[in-house]
């Protein structure tokens, strides 16, 4: 009895074919910065009189902190460092700012130790947010102006937290609402952009360094 021979075609051993495209997470990652920091801003700028002041504590976990993380995330995927770093970034801050203000606000010593706390974190994210300043101007414009007033406000708060200033932080509280502004029509700009179909286009501004 002969062995017939094996004519059964192989599958060659191929490429696989790259994985598609997600959409721009960064709309949703200015927008969930943008609201957070609005109601933030808006406590500290005096306006909620009839309210809590907490109202944006939430919305650090669930939006601006969680939703912004995602944003950061996909921005990896989508092989953005800039992006990753700035929204993953800005995620843990809201995170972290909530979680202080539930854990360890409550046991502050005084006021005055826990306006230290918050000067030092905001210190901190200044000098972070310096570089991303500065490297924010190979995006566009309207990145740069997010991270330009976003610089002024941490500045502003930590120096109005450092000495107790309640005009300062109120200031801050005003350049915060400017910065909560631009990141909404950078947020609303990309939207738009990222419609394939759209005839509305809110320009982004050419980058300063290009």
């Amino acid at each position: 009895m002969s062995v017939s021979e094996d004519r059964t075609v192989q599958p060659s051993p191929t490429t696989p074919a790259p994985a598609p495209g997600i959409a721009d997470p960064a709309p949703l990652g200015l927008g969930a910065f943008a609201l957070t920091t609005f109601l933030l801003s808006a406590a500290n700028a005096g306006w909620m009189t009839k309210a809590t002041g907490d109202a944006w504590l939430g919305y650090a976990f669930a939006y601006g902190g969680f939703a912004q993380l995602l944003a950061g995330m996909w921005e990896f995927r989508n092989r953005n460092v800039f992006g990753a770093t700035a929204f993953s970034t800005y995620g843990g801050f809201w995170i972290g700012l909530g979680l202080w203000a539930l854990l360890v606000a409550p046991k502050a010593a005084s006021p005055a130790a826990a306006g230290h706390d918050i000067a030092w974190i905001l210190l901190a994210f200044a000098i972070f947010n310096t570089y991303m300043l500065i490297l924010s101007t190979q995006t566009n414009m309207a990145v740069f102006a997010v991270f330009l007033t976003l610089e002024l406000t941490e500045i502003i708060l930590f120096i109005g937290n450092f000495t107790a200033s309640t005009g300062t932080v109120k200031l801050g509280g005003y350049v915060g609402l400017v910065t909560a502004l631009t990141a909404w029509y950078a947020s609303a700009a990309g939207v738009s952009n990222g419609i394939a179909a759209g005839k509305l286009r809110f320009p982004m501004g050419r980058p300063l360094i290009s």
